[in-house]
């Protein structure tokens, strides 16, 4: 009798959810990038590091929609931002969360009022489940309830980058963009902080974009690290694998004393 055979295990199928293509960016005759390329997948936390003036900021403005690209081609969970509807666009926010670098609270909202903010916009939950929500977040980002109440003014630095995810995550987004989540911070402050968004990455399946000049963030919590410079993409890869790369910024970045002392930390 012939054995049975086993069945092929299924090829792993990959999606990504940011796709840009040849990008294009410019400010009058300055050019910013030029054919860039850069995929994300589904599950991914991506770094995205590069020298002052490269572009990491434009990059992700040109993928989150506050910046139009000169050329090139941008999409993001499946849809592309030069032919995107409204109701793409409606689509595209509600599963997606932006932490930008210094929080952008509205500064006459509480706490609670901040994260509940996307509720009130994108969903028609009874205002009594939008609070029970809105504390949901709070409490998962590590904050007490005394701070509900409490106006942006009245919290510490660390406070509010938590306020801040806590309102990026009010929608269960897919994608999160982190801008320099750790700036700011002191070393402590910065580690917890890597710390609960690794957690919630691996806890609630999210697929993370975050720019950061953070060394230990960069050992602590991405997948791979994309690097931005001579106006492109130079290379996409594990922190170990860049470590080997002959391109002298990179070799500057993560061998140089910094990038030694995070890397034995790590």
């Amino acid at each position: 009798m012939t054995p049975a055979v086993a069945p092929a295990a299924p090829a792993k199928v990959t999606e990504n959810l940011i796709e840009v293509r040849g990008l294009l960016s410019q400010f009058g005759d300055r050019v910013i990038h030029e054919g860039l390329d850069l995929t994300l997948e589904r599950g991914e936390v991506l770094g995205v590091v590069g020298g002052s003036g490269t572009g990491k900021t434009v990059l992700l403005n040109s993928i989150i929609g506050l910046k139009e690209p000169e050329g090139g081609s941008v999409s993001i969970l499946g849809h592309d931002r030069a032919t995107m509807t409204e109701a793409d666009e409606a689509d595209v926010q509600r599963r997606t969360g932006i932490l930008f670098q210094q929080g952008a609270l509205f500064s006459s909202l509480s706490v609670i009022d901040n994260v509940a903010s996307p509720l009130v916009e994108h969903t028609d939950l009874p205002a009594a489940v939008i609070r029970e929500l809105a504390e949901m977040k709070i409490a998962m980002v590590g904050l007490k309830p005394e701070a509900h109440h409490l106006k942006p003014a009245e919290l510490s630095g660390g406070m509010r980058k938590r306020v801040g995810l806590a309102r990026a995550l009010a929608l269960d987004p897919e994608l999160l963009f982190l801008d320099e989540p750790t700036a700011g911070l002191d070393p402590i402050g910065a580690a917890a902080f890597d710390a609960l968004i690794r957690q919630l990455s691996e806890d609630l399946g999210l697929t993370v974009f975050m720019i950061t000049h953070d060394l230990d963030s960069l050992y602590a919590i991405t997948d791979k690290v994309a690097v931005v410079a001579d106006r492109h993409i130079v290379a996409k890869a594990t922190v170990q694998e860049l470590e080997r790369s002959d391109h002298p910024w990179i070799r500057e970045y993560f061998l140089g004393p910094r990038g030694r002392a995070a890397g034995r930390v790590a």
